[in-house]
Parts: C-alpha cells; sequence; structure tokens
C-alpha cells in the first residue's frame, strides 16, 4: 500500500471574502493536507492525486468548491538523507449560487510549483519542509478580481507524522505570504472595485489521526486558518464594509475521514463543520473527495548472484 503524500494547494475562495472583513486571506486551502502523511518521505516514483473540495456556507447565497490536480516527482535525490520532491498543481476555482437565475463560474488560479524535502528519522516518524510560489502573476495582475489572486503567493511549510502500526499522526503547519499586493485601475472583476489592495499573510493548521484496519482507514481530522496581520486592509477605503480591516479573520473545523485502498489507487473522503469562526463569519461544511495514484516507480535492483562456495581441505 503506498504512503499517502504531501499535497500542493489552491485558493480558498469563499463567498464570505467579498462581503465581510473578518475572513481569512489564505491561498492554501485549509484542510487540502488533512488524510496525508505529509512528514514521511516518498519512495522514489511518479504520483498523482486529485483533491476536490465543496464548501457550503451558512446564510451565503454562493456555494464554492476547489479542484486540486497535483503531479509529483519522488527523485531519487536524498542530500543529506533527505528526499527531495517536486510537486506542480493548477487549481481550478468554482462558484455555485443559491439565489433564482444566478450564474455559476469557474477560475484557473495561479499554477503552484514547489520542493519538500523529507526525512525519515527512524521509529516511523518523518519529518518535511515544503517551498513553493503559486504563480498568480500569471493573470497579468488583475486576479480575476480578487486581491489575493492578483500578487504570487509565496508559501511555505514544515510537517511532522508518524506511521507506525497502521497510524497516520500528522500535523502540518503552511505559511502563506505575499509580493507587491496588485493594483486595480477601474472596476474590475467580482466585485468591482479599485486599488490597490492589503493582504494578510496566513497561517494553516492542518491536523490527522486515523488507523487503517486491512484496506480501510478511519480517523478524525482537523483544520484551521488565520490572518497574522490585524492592520490590513481586504479592500480600499471609501468602499463602505469592503474597505474595513480584515483583522484577525479565520475559522477551525473539526470532521472524520474515511479511506479505501483498492491497490492501484487509493481513495478518500471526509466532512468536516466548523466550530470556530471569526465574529461575523458564518460557519460552513466542507465536503472532500481525494483519489491518490502511483503512475510509475522504479523496479526494484535485482538480486546480487550469489558467490561461489569455496571450501579448503
Amino acid at each position: 500500500m503506498m504512503k499517502n503524500w504531501l499535497a500542493a494547494g489552491a485558493f480558498a475562495l469563499t463567498a464570505g471574502m467579498t462581503a465581510t472583513a473578518a475572513q481569512a486571506q489564505t491561498t492554501t486551502v485549509p484542510g487540502e493536507q488533512v488524510g496525508l502523511a505529509t512528514g514521511a518521505p516518498l519512495p522514489e516514483g511518479v504520483y498523482a492525486i486529485n483533491t476536490f473540495t465543496y464548501r457550503s456556507q451558512d446564510n451565503a447565497a454562493v456555494d464554492t468548491a476547489v479542484n486540486i490536480p497535483i503531479l509529483l516527482w519522488s527523485t531519487p535525490w536524498t542530500p543529506f538523507g533527505g528526499r527531495i520532491e517536486l510537486a506542480v498543481a493548477p487549481p481550478t476555482v468554482f462558484t455555485f449560487s443559491r439565489a433564482a437565475g444566478g450564474r455559476d463560474t469557474s477560475i484557473n488560479v495561479g499554477t503552484f510549483i514547489g520542493g519538500i524535502w523529507a526525512f525519515d528519522l527512524g521509529g516511523n516518524i518523518g519529518v518535511s519542509v515544503l517551498f513553493g510560489t503559486y504563480l498568480n502573476e500569471l493573470n497579468a495582475g488583475r486576479g480575476g478580481g480578487l486581491n489575493i489572486l492578483a500578487s504570487n503567493t509565496y508559501r511555505a511549510g514544515g510537517a511532522i507524522s508518524y506511521t507506525g502500526d497502521g497510524w497516520n499522526l500528522t500535523a502540518n503547519l503552511t505559511y502563506n505570504f505575499y509580493d507587491t499586493p496588485g493594483r486595480f485601475d477601474g472596476p474590475n472583476g467580482i466585485p468591482a472595485f479599485f486599488g490597490p489592495v492589503g493582504i494578510s499573510d496566513a497561517l494553516n493548521l492542518d491536523l490527522t489521526a486515523t488507523k487503517k484496519f486491512g484496506k480501510f482507514e478511519i480517523g478524525a481530522i482537523g483544520y484551521g486558518t488565520v490572518n497574522l496581520d490585524p492592520n490590513a486592509i481586504t479592500f480600499p477605503a471609501g468602499l463602505g464594509v469592503l474597505g474595513s480591516r480584515v483583522g484577525r479573520g479565520g475559522r477551525f473545523a473539526l470532521g472524520g475521514l474515511i479511506g479505501y485502498d483498492f491497490g492501484p489507487f487509493t481513495v478518500q473522503a471526509y466532512v468536516a463543520r466548523d466550530v470556530v469562526t471569526s465574529a461575523g463569519v458564518s460557519e460552513s461544511t466542507d465536503g472532500w473527495f481525494r483519489i491518490i495514484a502511483p503512475l510509475y516507480t522504479p523496479a526494484p535492483a535485482a538480486a546480487p548472484a550469489p558467490a561461489p562456495l569455496v571450501r579448503k581441505y
């Protein structure tokens, strides 16, 4: 059974972002690494994963979804004993209107490219570090009218995992920070507003505690995000609520996960509900579905021929 691995992420688009100043400004989707032993190094090979999440926020006019296809190469290079793994992910964000006559949308957001350095410390314990970039500026600085998609997002993170006896006990921290915020010279995108805009750095925490029973996996998960700059401005002043300060916006959700190993691929599904949110932010329920598949692993090295037995009498 293949080891779970570190997924790259995408932008957690929510309707609340455009309607409240308390929404967290993370580009990496909170919860995208839940269920993955992100601290453990992968065997050499090429792996594919697709994670889809659907978020329904209470009292919101729009539901949102994100699809994150990822290709990861676990290289043969192990400097200082840590395996180098390279990832690329071109995520897509969807919105689904609940209003009669409302429009559904899809946005291809900045492609993520990054690298992971993962170490096996022995005793079924692994640790890893990650650094990468969401190339949002390929949107020509517009970001589809969304401030965090108008500037590149830089992502750093670290994880620790215990994977003994069928357990996956993992904690993963992700830090998002940004380059110069995009400037908007006139009405633009969803919704219309003017630039420049400020962006808060954000910190995400993903937690996993699952156990395998044969081909089945079951357990508890949790994840959350928080802004790190309480003085950042979501949108420029003069636009009412859109010009207020973002504050320490954030949320934390708890839920459960179930998975099954089909052999050639593994599937996971999990559901979580917000248990803590910032003031003014409605709670939401998130549903997730993931497929993990190894595409290529090198053939094991042939065993050396036995040495001839030489006896002296």
